[in-house]
């Protein structure tokens, strides 16, 4: 497939890069300093530009079978509405170019898979997350409103783990403690059920 990756150069979008290159994906990243994409391959093409430029993003979104956003704000607590004012635009563009396959990277913990989380998390999500989750929660519906063919991934808490291709995923899942998951996983995950029709219109929480 030929697959645009938002938030290519994070720490997630990198693996989607290194694993959708091995599995024979085109793929196309958005990226605002090219300087730090430190992939190269044949099969990897590079655009500059912000995710809110309409130009760059519909340069980007041109010819593209799918595209998958690993979005967010990194090790930060402030939201800056990044997804709020990223997610209409890439909706809009999809349309334009026809494109339907929309994998959109969230957290577990956003929205209603907050009654899922545990005590300790929750307390989190209500603090130093607040703002972070409050936007994540504005791009989710968005999504939801629109008629692409969406799947919304709510990783529990991420780590720099291996690559285990052992995890759970549901719309519901028993949680207790700190859950993690690895990034590589994540990754495997994103990239496995991209072609799963199954999945298209679920909000579905992943951990390991």
């Amino acid at each position: 497939m030929k697959l645009l990756i938002l938030g290519a150069t994070g720490k997630t979008g990198r693996h989607l890069v290194t694993q959708a290159l091995e599995k024979g994906h085109d793929v196309t990243i958005l990226a605002r300093d090219r300087s730090r994409v430190d992939t190269q391959h044949e099969r990897l093409r590079v655009v500059e530009g912000d995710v809110t430029n309409h130009a760059a993003l519909g340069d980007a979104m041109r010819g593209q079978d799918a595209v998958i956003s690993a979005l967010g704000r990194g090790m930060s607590f402030k939201s800056e509405s990044l997804i709020e004012r990223s997610v209409p635009g890439i909706l809009a563009a999809m349309q334009t170019h026809g494109i339907r396959r929309l994998m959109f990277t969230s957290a577990m913990g956003v929205g209603d898979s907050y009654r899922e989380a545990p005590l300790l998390a929750k307390i989190f999500f209500r603090t130093l997350l607040r703002g972070i989750y409050a936007d994540k929660a504005i791009g989710e519906q968005m999504i939801r409103n629109s008629p692409l063919e969406w799947t919304i991934v709510q990783p529990v808490q991420l780590n720099d783990g291996p690559l285990t291709k052992n995890y759970r995923v549901a719309e519901s899942l028993p949680l207790s403690g700190t859950p993690q998951i690895s990034r590589a996983d994540t990754a495997h995950f994103i990239l496995d059920r991209l072609h799963v029709p199954s999945t298209f219109g679920q909000t579905l929480i992943l951990a390991d």
